[in-house]
């Protein structure tokens, strides 16, 4: 278990360090829209890659947003209870945000499949097919606007970030089961 939250906290506080950087891009593509908008032609492209810029920055600093313990919480009464209650009732709220997030995770799979072009109720097979080279990537989904951007790049940034929130999930599991024994795991930030 130690090693799992080692490796999995690791891997998240990176990727969360470089998503902060990440609210500077979508100000930069915000900020040449509105130059754009105001001394040249309007690029179509924008405000669209700026949503794809927010999707990206919110998903996948989920995960550094978990591990530190940033989320909103209703301290009605949890602020007064000892580390070991708190333990308790932290693992068993994570097992439904693992349960939520397996709920994402798959319909993310499946709507990363569709925007792939595959039309069938197996998502999971399509992508092992996909790996193996028995399935083909079919039509790629576009958006309706004016630019039409391919969908399935944003999609997939979302799956991913979907499952490295299902592992911090698990993560955060571990430590509170370990915390209910009387122990402590971290990862050192070094």
């Amino acid at each position: 278990m130690a090693s799992y939250v080692r490796i999995v906290d690791a891997v998240n506080y990176r990727i969360g360090r470089v998503m902060m950087w990440g609210l500077f891009v979508m100000m930069g593509i915000l900020l040449w829209s509105s130059i754009s908008k105001t001394f040249f032609l309007p690029s179509l492209w924008t405000l669209e890659m700026a949503q794809f810029a927010m999707v990206t920055y919110y998903i996948m600093g989920g995960p550094y947003s978990i591990q530190l313990g940033s989320n909103v919480r209703m301290d009605l009464f949890y602020h007064n209870w000892s580390p070991h209650r708190k333990a308790w009732f932290d693992a068993f709220t994570v097992l439904l945000l693992i349960f939520y997030l397996g709920v994402l995770f798959y319909g993310g799979l499946g709507s990363t499949a569709y925007s792939l072009g595959y039309w069938g109720d197996e998502p999971v097979s399509y992508f092992i097919g996909l790996l193996t080279g028995t399935e083909e990537i079919g039509r790629l989904e576009r958006s309706s606007t004016a630019w039409r951007p391919y969908i399935w790049p944003v999609k997939a940034i979302m799956v991913f970030g979907f499952f490295l929130m299902l592992l911090q999930a698990i993560s955060e599991f571990f430590k509170d089961i370990a915390r209910i024994n009387g122990q402590e795991i971290g990862v050192s930030r070094a």
